[in-house]
């Protein structure tokens, strides 16, 4: 890749740094021992045909197409800093974007599914983000079934041929919100409303969350369009080589 593609990735990597840095309370995703042990083990054997798809993915791309590996890099760097920003919310979780919707539009679901749980590992054994208990969880929410619905959505926007840019939007956003909803029937679960059971309980998980989750799917999606524009400027033949932008045209 070109010296400025390089100088990309290197921002990144910064921005990541400071922003992992910052000092939170009772800021990270859910949080270690807030799930009971059933759940956690539950979550975590759904990951599992989703990271070997994904694993499967990764040595494919790699192994035909070298000159990807820093483009994963690059979206490795993009979902750990903005889910490093985070923002309290309900007792035991956080809002914050995810950064899954660009890889996910790239190079698919899957592979973003093995990219997720690398960062939320890093996060959790590092960072104090998170914790391994719930690591299941959290990488079925933010790194499985939020890039789906980025996936879907940005495919079903190239077939009836959207604007680019507002499909990338739709995509990142909508994603990103998903994730949230899932979050919030993961914590409904997990705990169940006194009156109104588990219903009840996810009902207030979504109400809560879509106070600070809805204004920061926007930003994700605004910044998702800047970075996406950028890598189809100083990563053109890349991208080109694997079959993503003559199947965006």
């Amino acid at each position: 890749m070109r010296k400025k593609e390089k100088n990309l990735f290197i921002a990144l990597l910064g921005f990541a740094l400071i922003f992992s840095k910052i000092p939170t309370v009772n800021a990270m995703h859910i949080m270690e021992g807030y799930l009971q042990p059933g759940y956690c083990v539950a979550w975590g054997v759904l990951c599992i045909p989703f990271l070997a798809l994904g694993i499967i993915k990764i040595n494919k791309v790699v192994g035909e197409h070298r000159k990807t590996l820093l483009i994963l890099a690059m979206v490795g760097a993009y979902t750990f800093v903005l889910s490093s920003l985070k923002f309290p919310s309900v007792t035991g979780s956080s809002s914050h974007p995810t950064g899954t919707g660009l890889g996910a539009m790239i190079f698919g679901p899957n592979v973003m599914a093995v990219i997720g749980i690398i960062v939320l590992l890093f996060q959790a054994i590092l960072l104090a983000h998170g914790g391994l208990t719930t690591l299941g969880a959290n990488t079925f929410s933010m790194a499985i079934a939020g890039p789906i619905v980025s996936f879907g959505i940005y495919k079903l926007g190239t077939k009836l041929k959207w604007n680019r840019k507002v499909t990338v939007f739709l995509a990142a956003s909508l994603g990103n919100l998903f994730t949230y909803c899932v979050t919030s029937v993961q914590l409904g679960i997990a705990h169940p409303s006194v009156t109104e059971g588990i219903g009840g309980a996810i009902g207030e998980f979504l109400g809560i969350f879509a106070l600070t989750q809805i204004p920061l799917a926007i930003i994700e999606g605004l910044l998702t369009v800047a970075v996406f524009i950028g890598l189809e400027v100083y990563a053109k033949p890349e991208l080109s080589e694997i079959g993503f932008l003559k199947e965006a045209k």
